[in-house]
């Protein structure tokens, strides 16, 4: 189900590929064309989120059961869609989510070895189903990532094995939509890859109402 007014816009990709950089580029490049734009991210954009998001990202919290990590970000994502991106999208929004369903397909899913399956039914429930217009996924060799960072939280920390796991699987969930992914190298440089969104992006607004 993807919504019938506004466009949602995520991104996907490991730890350290640079998501960062190129949501505040299309942010800033949608609020220059007078587009109304929601820029936001998961988990942790509530209030409730940000508890949330302490408890499966803190070190401090240790090990957590591998089900109650997907639950607790399911949870995240139901609340995040019902208090920020679908009244954003029935205002007629453009959204752009930092993560969002493939994240817990790829890291609870394949990266905490859990049934693919089963965890995709909980995130579509959880999401009542809500698909992106278009995700674009920063794609990058983890050794060149988040293995180059000093001060990881509990999932950065979680070794080479599982960030290999979460990437083939952000490459198989884009493989199996292409129509609705843009996948991008991460490594190409900042301004052709903001381009190049910015291009995608655009064929989408040209059946958007203003």
């Amino acid at each position: 189900m993807r919504a019938d007014r506004g466009l949602f816009v995520v991104f996907e990709g490991g730890d350290g590929v640079g998501k960062t950089t190129q949501v505040s580029r299309l942010v800033d490049w949608l609020a220059a064309q007078g587009r109304p734009v929601l820029r936001t991210f998961e988990p942790g954009d509530t209030p409730a989120g940000r508890q949330i998001r302490a408890l499966v990202l803190d070190p401090a919290t240790g090990d957590l059961a591998p089900r109650a990590e997907a639950l607790l970000y399911a949870a995240d994502k139901a609340h995040h869609l019902h208090a920020l991106v679908l009244p954003a999208l029935a205002r007629g929004e453009v959204v752009v989510c930092d993560r969002y369903v493939d994240s817990m397909l790829a890291y609870q899913g394949a990266g905490r070895v859990l049934d693919e399956d089963e965890v995709e039914r909980v995130a579509r429930w959880a999401t009542g189903d809500l698909r992106p217009h278009l995700t674009v996924l920063l794609d990058l060799d983890p050794a060149e990532a988040v293995a180059t960072k000093i001060d990881k939280d509990r999932l950065e920390a979680a070794g080479d094995a599982f960030h290999l796991s979460v990437r083939s699987h952000f490459l198989a969930l884009a493989a199996r939509d292409p129509e609705h992914y843009l996948v991008l190298p991460a490594r190409r440089p900042v301004d052709e890859l903001a381009t190049a969104i910015r291009d995608r992006v655009a064929t989408l607004l040209a059946d958007l109402p203003r």
